[in-house]
This record gives C-alpha cells, sequence and structure tokens, in this order.
C-alpha cells in the first residue's frame, strides 16, 4: 500500500501545483524555461503514475474489503464513465458546445470517472486511489474557475458539428475501453462485472 500511498503523493503533488503554488510555478517557468518545466513535470508525473500503478497492482494482491456495492452502483460507474469518456474529449475538440459551458471539461470528466469507481468499488486500495483523485479534482476544478474569473476568461461559443464530434468520440472511446482495453489493462472486464 505504501507504493500507491507514494505515487498518489508524487502525482497528485505535481498536479497541485497551480492549486497551492501558482505563483512558485510562475516564477520557476520564468527561471528554467517552458520547455525544462515541462520536462521536470512529466518526469515526476510519469514516476509518480509508474508508482501508482505498481502500487494499486500490489494492493489488489492482497485486498483489504471495507464494503460490497450492491450492482445498481457498478451500473451507475458505466454510465459516469461514459461522461467522463465524453467529457475528456471535449477538452481538446475546438469550438464544442461541452468546452463552451463547461470550460474545464478534463477536470469534470476525471471527477466523474473517480466518484463512480468510489461507488462501484469497495477496497481500501481503491478508496485510497478514487478518493485521492476524486478529492484532487474537486480542488483542482474550484482553483481553475477562480483563475478564470480573475484572468475574465472567456471561451469561444460551441458549434453543432464539433460538438456531435466530442459526443461520437468518446462514446467510440469509453466502448472500445469497457468492452476491451479495461480487461486488458488491468485484468478487471466492467461491463461483465456490471452485469
Amino acid at each position: 500500500m505504501s507504493t500507491l500511498i507514494l505515487g498518489l503523493l508524487l502525482f497528485l503533488r505535481m498536479h497541485s501545483v497551480r492549486i497551492v503554488a501558482e505563483g512558485w510555478r510562475t516564477r520557476t517557468v520564468a527561471r528554467l524555461g517552458p520547455m525544462a518545466w515541462k520536462g521536470l513535470y512529466s518526469l515526476v508525473a510519469l514516476a509518480g503514475l509508474a508508482l501508482i500503478v505498481w502500487g494499486y497492482a500490489q494492493a489488489r494482491q492482497q485486498p483489504v474489503l471495507l464494503w460490497s456495492p450492491p450492482v445498481a452502483l457498478k451500473h451507475l460507474n458505466s454510465l459516469f464513465t461514459l461522461l467522463a469518456f465524453i467529457l475528456v474529449v471535449a477538452a481538446y475538440v475546438p469550438r464544442n458546445a461541452v468546452r463552451a459551458r463547461l470550460h474545464h471539461p478534463m477536470i469534470l470528466g476525471v471527477k466523474l470517472w473517480a466518484f463512480g469507481h468510489l461507488l462501484a468499488t469497495g477496497k481500501l486500495a481503491d478508496l485510497l486511489l478514487f478518493g485521492a483523485v476524486l478529492l484532487w479534482a474537486v480542488l483542482d476544478f474550484r482553483a481553475a474557475r477562480q483563475r478564470d474569473r480573475a484572468q475574465g476568461a472567456v471561451v469561444a461559443p460551441g458549434k453543432a458539428v464539433p460538438t456531435l464530434l466530442v459526443i461520437v468520440v468518446g462514446a467510440a472511446a469509453w466502448a472500445a475501453f469497457a468492452f476491451w482495453l479495461h480487461a486488458a489493462l488491468t485484468g478487471v472486464a466492467p461491463m461483465a462485472r456490471a452485469g
């Protein structure tokens, strides 16, 4: 469990710099340069992610069950994950209505993914992983909206074709992940489990 916790600390701490130390981040980027900062950021985040994957896999070998979620919550998680995929895609497609309305769809997608998985799983490692990511996403979304207000940020209005593209690509990516990739990468077949 300590490897998972260390990975979460590294990964989420790096992703929390703008939440807790915006001024330090700005000074560091100015001192190192944008490319060096991105390189350092990526190295620390990847190291954290590798530790999370390794630590979570270790924790699954000796699971500590906290509760047994009802099947209905597993179905709800499937819906939340579908919406999360659509939100993540919306962060990358210009001029879509989802991004125009929500401003930070990727963070909202992470919140939905973490919340859904927190509901649908009941082991200690799940609580640590999904609970920590959910807490981070809540704080990051709040900080991002505060920055938007302070900077007077404006998102271009959405258009129909990019919005439709977001929904189609997000749903297709979700289907591929839910029916094939999730089992291949994690050993858990969510659609078989939810059924």
